[in-house]
């Protein structure tokens, strides 16, 4: 790698990365005992794998990406057309599952899909920066990210689809889309998200956001994730009370079963 590409690298960005990813190694150790460790195992193997494949990447020039990027978009629209006749994994096609190994083609497109994007908005502005305004030009863009999110709406996976039209406004934005539009899609939103959730997303959609929102609401059933990891980070505390301790000698146990009843008997 040259020494411009290495200056180039946001290391702030990798360092804390890196950080995180220990720390979910030490809590993923601390919770595993009890199971011989063989999460923090697999997910061990999986950052040393992920170390070398983000090497790799590193090692691949940008620009060749970006000229690369039109194969890639075609690739990714192929696979999720063909995700779609898979078998449903909880209600939802967006799994290929090849028995050692199983991927989601919805987030391997997050980042060709984005990088393809780039490569639009840098033609349309290459002459003159202001024709990112153009309709006929917003329309090509729009078109460029809405036959995914219509493809992965299908599947569906809503959460993804968002993730895709934020992405798009952020780009526009950074790109310098005029501010007449910034306003109007902020007003169309307001107008829509209640029209959405009311009439369009499905049962299990408004069931996430209600829990997310009132977990509370169904302690025993959905909710019981949320709350029992607000219980396991109040338990724990500032000095992390139960690191590393095993179920049986874990001094906080007390607590948290107390806090339990409290909230079953909501």
């Amino acid at each position: 790698m040259r020494k411009r590409e290495l200056k180039n690298i946001e290391w702030s960005i990798v360092v804390i990365a890196i950080i995180l990813c220990i720390v979910g190694l030490v809590a993923l150790f601390s919770a595993t005992q009890e199971s011989e460790y063989d999460e923090f195992n697999k997910q061990c193997i999986w950052l040393v794998a992920s170390l070398i494949f983000m090497i790799v990447i590193m090692l691949i020039d940008y620009e060749t990406m970006v000229k690369l990027s039109p194969i890639f978009y075609g690739a990714c629209i192929i696979l999720l057309l063909a995700v779609l006749f898979t078998k449903p994994v909880n209600g939802a096609t967006s799994w290929f599952d090849i028995g050692f190994f199983s991927f989601q083609p919805g987030e391997f497109a997050k980042i060709f899909v984005i990088l393809f994007l780039a490569y639009a908005i840098s033609k349309i502005q290459a002459k003159n920066k202001k024709d990112i305004n153009k309709i006929t030009k917003l329309l090509i863009i729009f078109g460029i990210v809405l036959l995914p999110v219509l493809l992965i709406v299908k599947q569906p996976d809503y959460g993804t689809a968002i993730a895709f039209l934020s992405a798009t406004a952020f780009m526009l934005i950074t790109a310098g889309i005029d501010k007449k539009y910034i306003i109007g899609t902020i007003l169309l939103i307001v107008v829509l998200v209640p029209l959405i959730y009311n009439f369009i997303l499905p049962e299990h959609a408004k069931s996430r956001i209600d829990i997310f929102l009132h977990p509370e609401s169904d302690p025993r059933g959905a909710g019981y994730n949320i709350i029992q990891s607000k219980l396991a980070i109040g338990a724990g505390r500032i000095n992390r009370n139960g690191s590393f301790k095993r179920k049986s000698d874990t001094t906080s146990d007390f607590y948290i079963q107390k806090q339990q009843t409290l909230y079953l008997q909501l």
